[in-house]
């Protein structure tokens, strides 16, 4: 198997490559060649094995035995560290509604299953290549921590991650600033998400720069970050067993829900997918009207979902318009200059066959987390509660798994507005409560951040 840029003017690269890889050269992001097909009945056996359903799933976008075996070895080490002997729990909240827990890793938040797993990956392949690469990423809160927590200490990368200036939760900052590994730098740009992900991804556009300094991606464009998330929906699916799931994912940067098309690609039982959104709506408005705008970025109680341009989107127009490399590359284009695309007809048909959406705003996810706590005593942070309050209103009638994407004490100050109760933070991880800080400030400007990464490597 070989992986392909969706605007086509890149050559194919190996797994290996995409590993290492941020967008391809040709700015568009790396998808497989052809979509394996994985006979889930046998693998139904690996639904109490959280490690080896991930192994086997991630090994099907693999040719190389080596790297089949490099999988499995380090997704036992990562998923030994969650909390949840289950990795993966789902709790049942009233009938044909339940909550897919993906908070019981490091980080307390979904964005460890896939990073835990990346970053020991990524160093062993710049182990083998006696090479050092410096990762950059840009967080919207999330994968920042989880960057941290699973690149502290690699021996063979550095990593400097972007966060927007006051936008993210105090706890979500602190799991990146107090970090005291020597290869980690945090930076805060004065901006929003879109800002510092614009910035990564101009960083990466100038080649000769990204060659210069090693420069590596673990955002959710890389491709491997994709394949280790489709797993949960496979679990959940075998751990339910019914004929037919929707799943209702609080969504962002389109990462997470993607990787709920490519389970159901890989023939997992998926009916639909709902993309929740808070009122940065853009995935919500692009689905029930087909055009995809940019618009103002508002800062809400769900920061994760603050963003106005989704990169994964990319992937699915891709898919949607029959892989037609060409086709994309202009649309994207055009977005580039306007801020706009109108998805085709056919396209936007085959995008509704399997996502839905809603638009849910601040009073609809106070009321959501409030509602559930007084019936169930159960916590939920804000974006899981876009996400429950999404499935209710887009479809009442189905089987319905509500991604529960953060532990709620990531979110305190929102959760005890909404439930009048403060959630606590699990006891391992007081200590980021007092520790120091380290963390620089940017302007969100692209020459500063080249000065700050040139200085520093």
């Amino acid at each position: 198997m070989k992986y392909v840029s969706t605007r086509g003017n890149a050559p194919a690269v190996s797994f290996e490559d995409v590993l290492l890889s941020g967008p391809a050269p040709d700015g568009g992001l790396y998808v497989p060649d052809a979509w394996p097909k994985l006979d889930l009945a046998q693998m139904r056996g690996l639904g109490e094995d959280y490690a080896g359903l991930t192994a086997a799933i991630v090994s099907a976008f693999i040719e190389a035995p080596e790297w089949r075996a490099a999988v499995e070895r380090h997704a036992r080490t990562a998923y030994a560290k969650f909390d949840d002997p289950k990795v993966a729990p789902l709790r049942g909240l009233e009938p044909h509604r339940w909550l897919l827990e993906l908070f019981h890793g490091p980080t307390l938040a979904f964005k460890d299953f896939a990073l835990q797993l990346l970053a020991p990956l990524m160093n062993e392949a710049l182990e083998r290549r006696k090479a050092r690469a410096l990762v950059v990423a840009a967080t919207s809160g999330d994968t920042g921590a989880a960057a941290v927590a699973a690149l502290a200490g690699q021996s063979h990368v550095d990593l400097v991650v972007l966060h927007p200036k006051g936008r993210i939760s105090d706890v979500q900052r602190r799991q990146m600033t107090t970090s005291k590994a020597p290869n980690v730098r945090n930076v805060a740009v004065e901006g929003t998400f879109d800002d510092a992900q614009s910035l990564v991804k101009q960083l990466f556009a100038d080649h000769a720069f990204a060659r210069a300094q090693g420069l590596a991606a673990i955002n959710s464009i890389n491709w491997v970050r994709i394949a280790a998330q489709t797993a949960y929906y496979v679990s959940a699916c075998f751990a339910l067993g019914r004929p037919a799931l929707t799943f209702s994912v609080p969504t962002g940067n389109f990462g997470d829900v993607f990787a709920g098309y490519v389970a159901k690609k890989l023939g997992a039982p998926i009916k639909k997918l709902i993309v929740a959104t808070n009122v940065n709506d853009i995935l919500a408005r692009a689905i029930a009207t087909g055009v995809y705008t940019r618009g103002t970025v508002h800062a809400t109680m769900s920061p994760a979902m603050d963003i106005q341009v989704a990169s994964n989107f990319e992937r699915l127009l891709y898919e949607s318009h029959g892989r037609n490399a060409a086709t994309l590359r202009k649309l994207m284009e055009g977005f580039a200059q306007s801020g706009s695309l109108t998805i085709a007809p056919d396209a936007l048909r085959a995008i509704r066959a399997t996502f839905d959406s809603d638009r849910v705003d601040e009073s609809e996810t106070t009321a959501t987390i409030k509602a559930l706590y007084e019936k169930t005593k159960v916590l939920i942070d804000p974006h899981t509660a876009v996400g429950l309050a999404a499935a209710r209103k887009a479809a009442p009638d189905d089987d319905v798994v509500v991604l529960a994407t953060a532990h709620s004490s990531k979110f305190p100050e929102a959760v005890e507005r909404a439930a009048g109760v403060r959630p606590e933070l699990p006891g391992r991880m007081h200590w980021i409560l007092d520790a120091p800080e380290r963390c620089d400030t940017l302007p969100n400007d692209l020459a500063a951040l080249k000065h700050y990464i040139a200085a520093g490597r």
